[in-house]
């Protein structure tokens, strides 16, 4: 067994899973996988001493010529995500199309050290950038921006997910959904907002092929776990949905592409004012001071929804079935919601 595999075999025990719970996989005959080496990986560490970290305009200029001339961006708060190793240490950054500054010419660009589980650095680097750093964001269409800067011309496409709506059923009485989320982990949501109970809900879109494998943790008999994310699910109600309610605790450490999908609202699907006055219902002191995505009025934070614990072990998952075991009156992810604090 080489290291990669045997690391893959601790991972998998540590969270306590085990086979399938159902065929989950979906594979095309007619497509066939991506090949990774090794060689790639070590030729990206040889050290690499051309690229000036804290000229914001030349990274910015070296991301844009690496790329070809149309890429997707399929993360629904825009972020276009990329990585680089310079002198053996990987940088992670993102191009961000915000919704509320690319029609104005604006996009946000960004770049750090990545994180590791045994180091994190706080400096990082990016800038908004338009046509006074010499980019220029052309709008093509509702789902394509056309960015250039010295020379070199990149058409984005964002993530049309205009006519995604959950099966019937999925969305209960007393909820209303908000729209569809693409996260950066390749898996989607639908983002639902329980109003009786003021509660926001990450629920598995299902209408898709599974971008994971989903297996039954250990001990548990309506909880299921993402082989390759970890993110967990408690099955509930007929129909029956699948409700994100734990993503495994290193992935948000290292704040990764598996770290949760809070990060990935539906920007470019709400319809008016509902976002924000799903986010009074909880959080009544935010009144006067968010806007309809719910970013403070200065723009230099957004309201964070993420109703979902941060486990170690299939042990901790445990809580949110005891507690409906005992308690017949509620839901199981409503349960756990309630016992989300004894996790965090």
């Amino acid at each position: 067994m080489n290291r990669l595999n045997w690391l893959l075999v601790c991972f998998v025990l540590a969270l306590g899973v085990g086979p399938p719970a159902s065929a989950q996989e979906t594979k095309s005959p007619q497509q066939l996988p991506s090949l990774f080496t090794n060689e790639q990986l070590v030729s990206g560490l040889r050290p690499h001493t051309a690229l000036k970290l804290d000229d914001v305009p030349s990274v910015f200029q070296f991301v844009l010529n690496s790329l070809p001339d149309r890429v997707k961006v399929y993360p629904t708060e825009n972020y276009f995500y990329f990585y680089f190793h310079q002198n053996g240490v990987k940088y992670a950054g993102n191009i961000r199309l915000d919704v509320g500054r690319r029609d104005e010419g604006f996009i946000n660009f960004a770049y750090f050290r990545a994180s590791t589980h045994w180091a994190s650095d706080q400096k990082d680097y990016g800038a908004v950038l338009g046509a006074n750093q010499g980019v220029t964001v052309e709008k093509k269409n509702e789902f394509a921006y056309k960015i250039s800067a010295g020379g070199k011309s990149v058409v984005f496409e964002l993530n049309d997910l205009s006519d995604v709506r959950p099966p019937e059923g999925i969305v209960r009485a007393g909820e209303n959904y908000l729209g569809p989320v693409f996260d950066e982990s390749g898996v989607r949501f639908f983002l639902i907002f329980d109003k009786p109970e003021k509660k926001f809900r990450y629920v598995l879109d299902e209408t898709v092929p599974l971008t994971d494998q989903l297996v039954a943790g250990r001990g548990l008999n309506n909880t299921v776990i993402g082989w390759r994310t970890g993110f967990a699910f408690l099955k509930e109600g007929k129909p029956e949905r699948k409700v994100l309610i734990g993503i495994y605790r290193a992935n948000a450490d290292v704040n990764n592409y598996l770290d949760g999908p809070f990060d990935q609202l539906p920007d470019n699907f709400l319809k008016g004012d509902e976002l924000r006055q799903a986010l009074l219902i909880t959080r009544p002191h935010l009144k006067g001071k968010i806007d309809r995505f719910g970013n403070a009025l200065d723009r230099e934070e957004r309201e964070l929804i993420a109703p979902y614990a941060e486990y170690e072990t299939v042990d901790d998952l445990k809580i949110a079935e005891e507690c409906a075991t005992e308690r017949k009156d509620v839901t199981v992810s409503v349960c756990f919601e309630a016992a989300i604090e004894k996790l965090r």
